[in-house]
């Protein structure tokens, strides 16, 4: 008997029927149910009987390699490639611990969402297993090399499947790494799997079907809603996770969502323009400066915050309301920006666009040589400025250019 066996438990009277999950102690068994819900028993008033050996697999190896595998092909279905990176989608509870965290690569998502069957053509590749915040830029590079040697390889669609913390930064950075003939759409799941009201299946399976559909993009497909019914397609380049834990956690800041998803029908609707299937070729622009940091600027704050930029390559500044930051702290930036640092002015407000013509200190701020971001999102802009300083001729143009949607063509007031 072995963690991964189906079993039948009988004590006292009461029969439980599951997978055998690891436990902490050599004293319990422990039973994930069919409903998800998991059942300690002790092991010496216990009757054990294994109803099927190893139907999942829970000592997969935590750590990616880099391998990819495919699953039975169906030459009349479109090909899916499922990008494993880990996050709470590709979840479960560890026992030493208690906490979730990532430990099953994109096949064992399969088994774990058997709706995605006959929806597709697999090919499973596990880039990394880790929780989101431990991502990198150097992570976000190999990610975008993955994608790209997918496409190569013939794949209709790329799923990647990331934790949510910080999947708007990784989004935004393939889709400046990218042109893509094909869709790339980011999905998770707010609530792990072994929960009963986990979003992995429905997120999941509206993901594949965005991917086999004509919108090549890269896209995030989350919840519209707390409810099963629709989820909504976000531009990488556009989109922040809003709420802590909410299903519906993502929003696109400035605008609606480019699309939706029916769940019901797994009909996708959008409301703008997109890039289409087959519309550009291929190419990848993964380069970053990463000696780039985001600073939030706050009243009172003393310039000294501003040394930790002291010789770096980059500053995006989250300034307030148009994109300001106190007067006292303009001289420090002035000395950044002499000494060679790109300075970038975003701002606060969930909504508009920085214009740091209106008043007095944007005026100075201008002249100390800030660079303007538009209506970009801060973490957007950074990521941004980090691909621009690698790969741009103009890093001011560029940081003042939508490349990849991250500036809307208007910002208008609430009426």
């Amino acid at each position: 008997m072995n963690p991964g066996d189906r079993v039948r438990v009988e004590r006292a009277g009461d029969t439980y029927e599951g997978v055998l999950l690891p436990s902490s102690t050599d004293d319990h068994l422990v039973v994930k149910l069919e409903g998800g819900y998991n059942v300690g028993v002790d092991r010496a008033e216990a009757s054990v009987d294994v109803l099927e050996a190893d139907v999942y697999d829970v000592e997969r190896a935590q750590d990616g390699d880099g391998s990819s595998s495919e699953i039975e092909f169906d030459e009349e279905l479109p090909t899916i490639s499922l990008i494993s990176t880990g996050g709470t989608i590709a979840s479960t509870v560890d026992y030493r611990t208690g906490a979730v965290t990532a430990q099953f690569d994109a096949e064992d998502v399969l088994r774990a969402v058997p709706d995605l069957a006959g929806r597709a053509n697999y090919r499973g590749r596990v880039v990394t297993n880790i929780l989101s915040e431990n991502m990198t830029p150097e992570t976000w590079q190999e990610l975008a090399a993955a994608v790209a040697e997918e496409i190569e390889a013939g794949a209709d669609g790329v799923v990647v499947m990331h934790g949510t913390d910080t999947m708007q930064y990784s989004a935004s950075a393939l889709a400046f790494a990218l042109e893509t003939p094909v869709p790339v759409v980011f999905t998770g799941s707010q609530r792990s799997a072994d929960r009963p009201s986990s979003d992995n299946v429905m997120n999941a399976v509206c993901a594949v079907e965005t991917a086999k559909g004509d919108c090549a993009e890269v896209l995030v497909c989350m919840h519209a809603s707390d409810d099963d019914d629709t989820c909504a397609l976000h531009r990488g380049t556009r989109v922040r996770k809003n709420h802590t834990s909410r299903r519906d956690a993502f929003e696109t800041v400035g605008a609606s969502p480019l699309g939706e998803i029916d769940y019901e029908s797994l009909e996708a609707t959008f409301r703008g323009d997109y890039q289409r299937r087959g519309e550009t070729d291929l190419s990848i622009s993964s380069a970053l400066e990463t000696d780039v940091d985001l600073l939030k600027f706050t009243p009172g704050m003393d310039p000294a915050f501003l040394d930790v930029a002291d010789g770096k390559a980059g500053l995006v500044l989250e300034g307030t309301g148009l994109g300001h930051v106190s007067t006292d702290l303009i001289p420090k930036i002035t000395q950044l920006v002499e000494d060679g640092t790109t300075v970038v002015m975003t701002s606060q407000c969930l909504e508009g666009r920085v214009c740091d013509r209106v008043y007095d200190t944007g005026r100075d701020l201008l002249e100390a040589g800030v660079v303007e971001a538009e209506d970009t999102l801060p973490g957007t802009a950074m990521v941004k400025l980090m691909w621009a300083l690698a790969n741009a001729e103009d890093v001011e143009e560029a940081m003042g250019t939508s490349i990849a949607g991250e500036i809307t063509r208007r910002s208008a007031p609430w009426t």
